[in-house]
């Protein structure tokens, strides 16, 4: 599955819980920006352990 952000074609790895918006399936680098906002949780999709580097999803 592609990152839901806009002009973004990278792999999603990542889902976004957002208290005030509908959850997001973004790719890693979106994922570190979205995750610095208060209230904001990123966990990591199953699939992510393959784009992402060893033990960086448990």
């Amino acid at each position: 599955m592609e990152c839901s952000e806009e002009g973004c074609e990278s792999e999603a790895t990542f889902q976004l819980y957002i208290p005030w918006a509908e959850n997001r399936r973004v790719c890693a680098g979106h994922a570190r920006v979205y995750g610095q906002k208060d209230g904001i949780v990123a966990d990591p999709l199953a699939s992510a352990d393959e784009e992402l580097p060893d033990g960086a999803s448990n």
